[in-house]
């Protein structure tokens, strides 16, 4: 006989109740009112049949060279999204020990919602099937892709859409991961979230697609046929388009409490942990590796070369940025080394793949003394960027893009080929640098007056830890003895 169980016998709540009361209590904040939008767009697009491409058949050596391809653009785009890491470690460790948490939260987050807002937007207006010059339409969602196919075999492409957005994805969200350091210790977890899908689904999809999506850049009628911006992995297109958000972001949210005194010159907020600093610059110096040998695209030959310049330059950057701040302020110091190594991989990103190995060192090396002195200009005009993302990513990115119409083997002006690639070079930092500006200029004067963007002064005292996400990066340990010293205590 069977038994009636006994959990059927218990009282449960009234959920019907408690739902149509909650629904009757709901207002929608203005951030999740901002997710409206996106909903639409999904469920929109959801049932849109995708258009499978013309059957490609792959047999022999091309199939060989399909799969290698395929291999190492996704081990590269594996280096690049372990470039988070090392963003995270390094900002954190730069940044003071109460705002620990929150730095490592953004840098973790911030790959995802890249990943989504370039999956349902960027993608498509990066590389969409139908262009304007100015922008791409299409693929929005990956949809109309035959994702296991190779793009274009004829042409010499046999990167899979699959592979090809993995690879994008990653770099979308280094542009994001440039503005965190920046806007860090003093901005609402929120609004930066708010910021990085905007930029990571319109800003950047939006200017990249002028230079590597067949956009108005990639070919500058006036100057000559064949003569176009160039930017082989992203000097400005990544780093120095993340570098002027970035400086934007600050500009709007004004420097930390104690960071300048009275006098305007620049006070010390120590970061509380540079040997995970250095880790961090370590790791992105492994990811880059990635990032720059990557950007060939396939498996060439060319890989190794480029992985040899773009050392170089990471090695000539660090040792030229040691030996100008020791000049400069009589120590060695740490920060600049790191910022130095980063400045270097910054400057020669764009013409890693042209430029000699003499001239991957000079790059490096001018980048490495750029970054020092970029430092005391922005602390010297007050804008407080407690990592120095826009020293490295903005100033040694313009530098970079300069370097390829200077240093070039095929189109620099020092290689005897005169200066149109140069005046390429210098209308696409201002077209990019232009764009950036004037979106991130809306964007961020949108969520300021929406959202206020700057924490609270009794918040950012206490640190966006405890304010924003209610833990500690250390707790039980004494933040008097410092990381590593445990604190007694009556919890269990």
């Amino acid at each position: 006989m069977l038994r009636r169980p006994a959990w059927a016998d218990t009282a449960y709540p009234d959920f019907t109740g408690m739902f149509k009361r909650g629904l009757s209590r709901l207002r929608l904040s203005p951030s999740l009112a901002l997710c409206i939008p996106l909903a639409l767009i999904v469920l929109a697009t959801w049932n849109i049949p995708a258009h499978a491409q013309d059957a490609v058949t792959l047999e022999g050596a091309e199939l060989n060279k399909a799969i290698l391809d395929n291999l190492w653009i996704f081990i590269a785009g594996v280096l690049v999204v372990f470039m988070n890491a090392g963003f995270g470690m390094l900002e954190t460790g730069f940044c003071r020990q109460k705002n620990a948490v929150n730095i490592l939260t953004k840098n973790l987050i911030v790959f995802a919602l890249a990943t989504l807002a370039y999956w349902a937007l960027g993608y498509g207006l990066m590389y969409g099937s139908t262009s304007t010059g100015f922008i791409a339409f299409g693929n929005f969602f990956l949809s109309g892709l035959d994702l296991t196919v190779p793009i274009d075999p004829a042409g010499g492409n046999y990167l899979t859409p699959a592979v090809d957005f993995f690879f994008q994805a990653a770099f979308a969200a280094t542009a994001a991961t440039i503005v965190s350091g920046a806007v860090a210790e003093r901005i609402k977890f929120v609004d930066f979230v708010i910021f990085s899908l905007i930029l990571t689904a319109v800003i950047y999809p939006i200017s990249g697609h002028w230079v590597w999506g067949g956009g108005m850049l990639s070919e500058i009628s006036f100057l000559g046929e064949g003569v176009g911006f160039s930017d082989f992995a992203g000097s400005t297109v990544v780093h120095s388009a993340g570098g002027w958000a970035a400086l934007v972001g600050a500009a709007f949210l004004g420097p930390r409490i104690g960071k300048y005194r009275e006098d305007g010159s620049a006070g010390a907020l120590p970061g509380h942990n540079m040997s995970i600093a250095m880790l961090g610059c370590l790791i992105l110096w492994i990811g880059w590796f990635g990032f720059n040998p990557g950007s060939e695209l396939s498996a060439s030959l060319n890989v190794p070369y480029i992985a040899l310049t773009t050392n170089l330059a990471a090695a000539a950057g660090g040792v030229a940025a040691t030996a100008t701040s020791w000049a400069v302020s009589g120590k060695p110091d740490l920060s600049m080394v790191i910022n130095g190594i980063l400045a270097g991989l910054v400057g020669i990103t764009a013409g890693c793949a042209g430029v000699t190995p003499l001239s991957a060192v000079i790059i490096g090396a001018i980048a490495g003394v750029l970054v020092v002195f970029s430092v005391f200009f922005f602390d010297s005009i007050q804008i407080d960027d407690p990592v120095g993302a826009t020293s490295v990513h903005l100033v040694c990115g313009i530098w970079g893009t300069l370097a390829v119409g200077l240093f070039d083997q095929e189109l620099g002006l020092f290689t005897g080929h005169g200066a149109t690639q140069l005046i390429a070079q210098i209308i696409g930092i201002l077209t990019i640098g232009g764009w950036t500006v004037l979106c991130s200029v809306i964007a961020w004067g949108a969520i300021r007056a929406l959202f206020g963007m700057r924490v609270s002064q009794e918040e950012e005292i206490i640190g966006l830890d405890i304010s924003e996400h209610g833990m500690e990066a250390y707790s039980g340990f004494s933040k008097e003895a410092g990381v590593g010293s445990p604190v007694s205590s009556s919890r269990s």
